[in-house]
C-alpha cells in the first residue's frame, strides 16, 4: 500500500511539473517565437522538456515492462537542471566555465602528450615481463591508469613502494619528476585558469547588478522629481491666486502636503523653472526680512545715541578740584 501511494505521489508531481513547463514553453515561444532559439537556457528547457516526455512515451508504445524504462525514468532527476534559468548566480559560474573551455582544452591536451611521454618511458622502463610490475605498467592503457594515479596524488606511496620492491632503477626519479609536472603544474595551472575566469566572471555580474540598481534608481528618481514637480507648480499657482495672507502661510502649507518618508532630490531639481522661481521668492522675503532688521538696528542706535546727549556732563574744573585735593 505505501508503495502505490508513492508510485501516485510521483505520478502526480511528474504530470505538475510537465503541466507548468509546457505552459511556460509555449507562453514564451508565444511572445517572441524567433529569438526564443537563440537563448542557450531556452534550449536547456527544451531538452528537459522532451527529457520529461520520454518515459510516458516509452510506456504508450513500449509498454510498463520496456527493458530501459528505469533509465529514462533516472533521466527525470535532470528536471533540477530548470533551477540554472532563475539563478543568475549559476548561470554566471556556467558562463565562466564556457569562456574558460578553450584554455582549459588546451591544458588538457598539454597534460595528455605529457602522460602519453611517460605511459611509454614506464611501460619501457617498468613493465617489463620478467622483473618489471606488468600490473600497473604492463600495458599502455594500465600506465595511464597508474600515471593518472600518481597526477592526483592518490596512492602514489604504494605504486612506488611496488616498484622499490622490484628494485627497478630510475623509479623514483621517473615518479617524482611525473609528479612536479603533472600535479604541480598542470593541475595547478588548470586550477588557476578557473579561478582567474570566475573572478572575472563574478565581477561582471557584480557590475551588471550595480547597473541594473543604477537604473532602478534613476527612474524611482524621475518619479520623486515629477511629484515634487507637481506640487511645486501647485504651490506656484497657489500663489497666483493669492489666497494666502503671507507668504510663511504658503510655505507651511506646503509642507503638509509632504511626505516623512519622501527622499529630497536635489540635483535635476534644481535647475527646474519652478523651483528656481520659488527659491528666488523666497530670497526677495529674506532680503525684505534683512532690510527692515537693518532700518531696526539704525532706529536702535539714533536711540542710543539721543540718550547719550541727553544724560548730564560733569563740569572740567570740579574734576580737576578733585584732582588737588588727592
Amino acid at each position: 500500500m505505501p508503495f502505490l501511494w508513492s508510485c501516485g505521489l510521483i505520478i502526480i508531481q511528474n504530470t505538475t511539473c510537465s503541466d507548468f513547463l509546457s505552459s511556460e514553453f509555449c507562453m514564451k515561444l508565444y511572445v517572441d517565437p524567433i529569438n526564443y532559439w537563440k537563448d542557450g537556457y531556452n534550449l536547456l528547457d527544451v531538452i528537459i522538456i522532451i527529457t520529461i516526455f520520454i518515459p510516458y512515451g516509452l510506456r504508450r508504445f513500449k509498454g510498463k515492462h520496456y527493458l530501459y524504462l528505469n533509465i529514462a525514468d533516472g533521466m527525470q532527476s535532470l528536471r533540477i537542471l530548470k533551477l540554472i534559468t532563475y539563478s543568475r548566480g549559476i548561470r554566471t559560474l556556467i558562463t565562466a566555465v564556457g569562456q574558460t573551455a578553450y584554455i582549459v582544452a588546451s591544458v588538457l591536451i598539454l597534460l595528455f602528450v605529457l602522460m602519453f611521454i611517460f605511459a611509454i618511458l614506464g611501460f619501457c622502463l617498468f613493465g617489463v615481463p620478467d622483473r618489471g610490475d606488468t600490473n600497473n605498467w604492463g600495458n599502455l592503457a594500465v600506465a595511464f591508469f597508474t600515471l593518472f594515479s600518481l597526477a592526483t596524488v592518490d596512492g602514489w606511496t604504494d605504486l612506488q613502494e611496488q616498484l622499490d620492491n622490484r628494485n627497478l632503477a630510475l623509479s623514483r626519479t621517473f615518479t617524482i619528476i611525473f609528479i612536479l609536472l603533472a600535479s604541480f603544474v598542470f593541475l595547478s595551472m588548470f586550477v588557476g585558469v578557473m579561478i582567474i575566469h570566475t573572478e572575472d566572471s563574478i565581477k561582471k555580474f557584480e557590475r551588471e547588478l550595480m547597473a541594473e540598481r543604477h537604473v532602478t534608481l534613476m527612474e524611482e528618481k524621475q518619479v520623486i522629481l515629477k511629484r515634487q514637480q507637481e506640487e511645486v507648480s501647485k504651490l506656484m499657482q497657489m500663489q497666483k491666486n493669492a489666497n494666502y495672507r503671507s507668504f510663511s502661510e504658503l510655505v507651511e502649507n506646503f509642507k503638509k502636503t509632504l511626505r516623512h518618508t519622501d527622499p529630497m532630490v536635489l540635483d535635476d531639481f534644481g535647475t527646474s523653472l519652478p523651483f528656481i522661481d520659488v527659491y528666488l521668492s523666497t530670497l526677495d522675503n529674506q532680503d525684505t526680512t534683512i532690510y527692515k532688521l537693518q532700518e531696526l538696528y539704525y532706529e536702535i542706535a539714533h536711540v542710543l545715541s539721543l540718550m547719550l546727549e541727553d544724560l548730564p556732563q560733569k563740569k572740567p574744573s570740579q574734576s580737576s578740584e578733585k584732582a588737588d585735593e588727592k
